[in-house]
């Protein structure tokens, strides 16, 4: 079963977001960012429940049917409380790929998910969309997906919006975390002397045909030094910076609040 909604939000909201992790992620250090985004919208958040080893078979096209089966579950019982009867989608990571798919009416593997008629607005956040890396790091699930459903392919029925993190540029003659990142950044996107969120270089995080917003100094992940996507004041700038148009900070994907 999907995590509980942050009972700090209220009863009364219009929308409804769901939050699925990254590869290998357990769905318990996503808490403090759900906690955070149920504050600043006034929303429900839900989060799919993963645990690491929930992502081992995910290596293959046909272990990703285990995640996205857990995400369809999570998805109808938060757009049973959105008034709309859609949610925002929130894809960290490898999650933000693998929620471009679950979007898709086309059969995959035989089953149809239908995440279009439940899902008004997709944000990835540092999600290796151009992903050159044949196996880790979500390589073959990027292009897979980009083959199929390439960019932004559902717009204007889903607001897309991807965020990337600036961080670290990678050097190979650099410190030892620059080094590091530009080993990260050139198996992903294919060159190491680049900037990116310490994992995931920017180029990479960018969706075609998406609103496409870059955040200075904030990486991957908790563990990467500093702001990360999930810490309060990311939050505040991309949530703010994804909004439609016209539409407040707590506006549900439609705009009808």
């Amino acid at each position: 079963m999907a995590a509980d909604p942050d009972s700090s939000a209220p009863g009364g909201s219009i929308g409804a977001i769901v939050i699925l992790g990254g590869f290998m992620s357990v769905s318990a250090v996503y808490g403090k960012m759900r906690s955070a985004l149920a504050r600043r919208t006034g929303q429900p958040v839900y989060v799919v429940e993963t645990h690491s080893m929930d992502w081992i078979p995910s290596l293959l096209p046909a272990g990703w049917l285990y995640v996205l089966r857990k995400l369809d579950r999570t998805v109808r019982r938060a757009a049973q409380i959105a008034t709309s009867g859609r949610v925002t989608l929130i894809g960290h990571s490898a999650g933000g790929v693998l929620g471009r798919l679950y979007l898709s009416p086309e059969p995959f593997l035989g089953q149809v998910f239908g995440g279009l008629d439940w899902v008004g607005r997709l944000i990835t956040l540092g999600s290796p969309h151009h992903n050159e890396r044949r196996w880790l790091h979500g390589g073959m699930m990027a292009r897979w997906v980009e083959a199929r459903v390439p960019g932004a392919r559902f717009t204007p029925q889903v607001q897309y919006c991807s965020v990337a993190g600036k961080l670290l540029r990678g050097d190979s003659q650099g410190s030892l975390r620059e080094r590091q990142a530009y080993s990260f950044y050139e198996q992903i996107g294919g060159e190491g002397d680049a900037w990116g969120d310490g994992l995931v270089p920017v180029g990479s995080s960018l969706l075609a045909g998406s609103q496409q917003i870059t955040l200075e100094g904030v990486g991957h992940f908790a563990g990467f030094g500093g702001s990360w996507y999930g810490t309060d004041d990311s939050i505040a700038a991309w949530w703010q910076a994804c909004q439609p148009k016209g539409n407040s900070p707590g506006a549900s994907p439609d705009g009808r609040g």
